[in-house]
């Protein structure tokens, strides 16, 4: 079965760095477009950035410029660096497939950001 599970998140101030991983399995991980997610208590779930299989790369304009997804194929692993971080970037902070117009159906627990001063 599909397996998620996202690591990295903590607790920084404002302007500080953090370095989340998506380890996975149980699906051809090389064949398939990566992203990011992250959602806030309350509010609807949102695509903070993806990668396809061929590398490349889109964000959202909340976090273009500061945030990295990148993806190393030989260790099925994705990750998400995140640069001078703001207050509204705290969230829980989801990988997963880059599904194209359906729900997705399957989620890991996520890793917890905070940014707080």
């Amino acid at each position: 079965q599909v397996q998620l599970v996202e690591s990295g998140g903590g607790a920084v101030q404002p302007g500080g760095s953090l370095r989340l991983s998506c380890a996975t399995s149980g699906f051809t991980f090389s064949s398939t477009a990566m992203a990011w997610y992250r959602q806030v208590p309350g509010k609807q779930r949102e695509l903070v950035a993806a990668i396809t299989t061929g590398g490349d790369t889109n964000y959202s304009d909340s976090v273009k410029g500061r945030f990295t997804i990148a993806r190393d194929n030989a260790k099925n692993t994705m990750y998400l660096q995140m640069n001078s971080l703001k207050p509204e970037d705290t969230a829980v902070y989801y990988c997963n497939e880059r599904w194209y117009g359906v729900p997705i159906v399957y989620w890991g627990q996520g890793t917890q950001v905070t940014v707080s001063s």
